[in-house]
């Protein structure tokens, strides 16, 4: 675990907290300037900051501990600061917790308060830190994926999407049908083209069709193509999709919503390879590698007697399974700042606090094709550039994220927080423990932590956390 520096120019202060500490099977360092704990910060594992406010040269200001507190900030934005403080400095300590500062706490101190305090944050600085490093590890891998294969555009970070495009590249050069599955909008069709553009086929033909689009008088033309004559106003050669794929893939979407005869002659030419044009008794065959997508659950419309089961081993030799959106919401900031690019015909957009908010409270029932929506519509509304929750107009979220409104009850269940790394689950449920057994009172629970309710509200909203107003409590 780090270390605990110890910044105090009072030698028995710096003795009596390292004791104490020690005691309590914690490592300190102790620093008696300002200059002196900087050396630290940037020399040693520092894991909590414990300053005075105070030094000799300046006794009651409480000047050089701001600038101490600044500089440290400067050094590690994340760094836990404590700040210790005797009366005549307890207004600026509280004006450096609205800054960032995690706490104060007044001169002479509660051994058993500090105690818990230090403990809770080494333990929130150690799950910070191993975030940081997964992450790091994500953007190795992401970019050494993004170097090896050609990933179309698709922009994520979240590991659900990684394993599935891994799964795609790795699968892509075979000539195994693919079958996607995925809700409405989550990106299937980019995954059908990541499998294409690192297949043997990436130069030949990569034919789209919704399949369960065709109506079965013009399914069989449409698939196979159709003789002059071979119906009514059929007056020339028609090519079919299956032929005019020859050699490449053919992206058949929304398979699961076609229907009971498009599935029987579906399967009869991907058994055998070959098939008649409309009008045509000639047997042509075909070489078609297929990529399927659908947002139907096809194992239950097997059950239900809406799609064949043989079809289904036919088509799904690879599954590759696209999340809602909802289920990897560390995806929606790089996506919608992605779609600032696209739709900002050449200007500069930026997503204030509250959009940023906003963006991760709502549960994207459209996903991706949604997010994209909101985004277009925001750049087209907006005024200076400057993008807030009011602009992206989404409902129920934009108005809590631009009041910023919290309260006492329990975490909204229909905004979903973003799920990110192991080390942020584990935080999350830290502190959903302590609001929970404080009754969703946030001023009970960041007590029980240690931590003031400013830095309380910082660590929930950077995990999404919402807490709603109760309409008779009031959070102290």
């Amino acid at each position: 675990m780090a270390k605990i520096l110890i910044v105090d120019d009072q030698s028995a202060v710096r003795t009596a907290l390292e004791v104490l500490f020690q005691v309590h099977g914690f490592d300190t360092l102790s620093a008696s300037s300002p200059e002196q704990a900087l050396a630290l910060v940037t020399s040693e594992d520092v894991g909590v900051v414990i300053q005075d406010m105070n030094f000799s040269k300046d006794t009651t200001s409480g000047q050089e501990g701001i600038e101490l507190f600044h500089a440290i900030r400067r050094l590690d934005p994340e760094l836990p600061v404590l700040l210790m403080t005797a009366w005549t400095s307890l207004e600026t300590a509280i004006e450096l917790v609205k800054e960032g500062a995690i706490d104060y706490l007044a001169k002479p101190w509660d051994d058993q308060k500090l105690i818990v305090t230090v403990q809770n944050l080494l333990r929130l600085h150690d799950l910070g830190r191993e975030n940081v490093r997964l992450r790091a590890q994500g953007n190795r891998a992401r970019s050494a994926l993004s170097a090896k294969f050609e990933l179309c555009g698709l922009v994520y970070e979240s590991p659900q999407v990684h394993s599935l495009v891994e799964l795609a590249t790795h699968v892509a050069p075979s000539d195994a049908p693919v079958l996607i599955s995925g809700p409405n909008g989550a990106g299937k069709e980019r995954l059908a083209h990541i499998v294409q553009a690192n297949s043997r086929r990436k130069d030949k033909p990569f034919i789209k069709v919704n399949a369960g689009a065709l109506p079965d008088n013009l399914l069989e033309a449409e698939l196979f193509g159709a003789e002059p004559g071979a119906f009514t106003g059929a007056t020339k050669l028609r090519v079919g999709r299956f032929e005019a794929a020859h050699g490449g893939t053919l992206f058949l979407d929304e398979i699961g919503n076609l229907s009971a005869a498009g599935q029987m002659r579906l399967l009869r030419v991907l058994q055998s390879g070959e098939f008649e044009r409309l009008g045509s008794s000639t047997t042509r065959k075909v070489d078609v590698r297929i990529v399927s997508a659908t947002n139907v659950d096809l194992r239950r419309a097997i059950g239900e007697g809406k799609f064949r089961e043989d079809l289904l081993f036919r088509l799904n030799v690879i599954e590759l399974a696209l999340p809602a959106l909802s289920e990897r919401m560390e995806d929606a900031l790089p996506l919608a700042r992605h779609f600032l690019n696209v739709h900002a015909n050449g200007g500069q957009h930026e997503l204030d606090e509250s959009a940023k908010r906003a963006l991760l409270e709502y549960d994207w029932p459209g996903n991706v094709r949604e997010l994209e929506n909101r985004i277009q519509r925001a750049v087209l509304v907006s005024r200076g550039g400057v993008i807030s929750a009011s602009d992206l107009a989404l409902p129920g979220a934009g108005d809590l994220a631009s009041s910023g409104a919290r309260g006492t009850s329990a975490a909204s269940q229909s905004s979903p927080p973003p799920p990110r790394g192991a080390a942020d689950n584990e935080e999350r449920a830290m502190l959903e423990g302590a609001l929970a057994r404080a009754d969703w009172v946030v001023s009970r629970a960041a007590a029980e932590l240690g931590l003031s309710r400013q830095a309380l509200y910082r660590r929930m909203d950077r995990l999404g956390m919402v807490v709603e107003r109760r309409v008779r409590g009031v959070d102290g």
